[in-house]
């Protein structure tokens, strides 16, 4: 089997479990050099331990593969550019950025602190900015000096964000940005020779299993599980993916998709009087697309159901 990755530099972030520990295990097989990056919290964001990293580290040099541990904060500003540096000055280059890091505070709006709504902006929102940052900064410079560059930058949304999930309100926000920072970024980076998209993934996890009912069978655990995720991130992170930019993709043990973003619907000539927006307003809900549910199709659970 070809190795995708083989020479590649890559930053995981996240990585010490569950998703993020499929990424890193994946990237390494396929021949990159990884920088295994996690504070080691709980799922909350609260406490710190890295020995989730070292772990990682030790079960990919025992594949034959190169890799170290990180435990800087992703929401941190010098933590982020520490961490890109530790990539480049231990390996000598970097090439991909997975931004996978994340902590979940779920409590409906009428609940939800200041805290909780800070507290997971700051990581998953800053901390997708923070090591993207620092990472497009190195391959401007990289560019400028005429290197080639082939920087790949991977970020994690989730269908919470781009399709809805109530009692999510700070974590969907937060997933949303990413898939419009993906969008943005991807634009900007072009001419330094940098892709940037994300992936939305479906999976069973420390963050996610109290996240709706358990799975029952072997079968449906397998179809959660988060080792489905790696291959679209490792092809991502390839050489082989370069025309491909600024896209969200679907990713779960039951399907591959690409998410298509906001598209202008059905519209209407512009009018300067409100009183008469009412069945103007009626007649374009009426000729659109319902909003996309959990499943990815338009008018799904939990999206509002017009009664027959």
């Amino acid at each position: 089997m070809s190795r995708l990755c083989e020479g590649r530099i890559a930053i995981v972030t996240g990585a010490g479990r569950g998703i993020g520990r499929e990424h890193a295990l994946s990237l390494a097989y396929h021949g990159a050099k990884v920088v295994v990056n996690d504070l080691g919290g709980n799922t909350d964001g609260t406490g710190a331990d890295l020995s989730p990293a070292g772990q990682v580290v030790e079960e990919i040099k025992a594949m034959g593969g190169e890799a170290v541990a990180n435990g800087d904060s992703v929401s941190s500003w010098e933590g982020a550019q520490r961490l890109v540096n530790t990539a480049i000055e231990t390996f000598g280059d970097l090439h991909v950025v997975v931004n996978n890091a994340g902590i979940l505070r779920d409590r409906v709006l009428v609940n939800m602190t200041e805290e909780e709504w800070d507290a997971v902006i700051n990581v998953h929102l800053k901390g997708t900015f923070a090591p993207s940052r620092w990472a497009a900064a190195y391959w401007r410079e990289q560019s400028k000096a005429g290197k080639p560059v082939s920087g790949r930058i991977i970020n994690t949304t989730s269908v919470s964000g781009i399709y809805g999930n109530p009692g999510q309100t700070n974590y969907g926000a937060a997933k949303a940005g990413i898939a419009a920072f993906s969008n943005i970024a991807a634009l900007e980076l072009a001419r330094y020779g940098v892709t940037v998209n994300a992936v939305g993934p479906v999976a069973l996890t420390r963050m996610t299993e109290g996240l709706g009912p358990a799975p029952e069978t072997d079968e449906e655990r397998e179809a959660r599980s988060p080792r489905w995720i790696a291959p679209i991130v490792t092809w991502l992170a390839s050489e082989e993916s370069a025309g491909v930019t600024g896209r969200v993709f679907e990713a779960s043990g039951q399907t591959l998709a690409v998410a298509e973003g906001w598209v202008r619907g059905p519209r209407h000539e512009p009018i300067d009087d409100p009183t008469k927006l009412g069945p103007v307003v009626a007649e374009l809900l009426a000729a659109a697309r319902p909003n996309s549910g959990m499943n990815g199709e338009p008018g799904g659970w939990p999206q509002v159901q017009k009664k027959g």
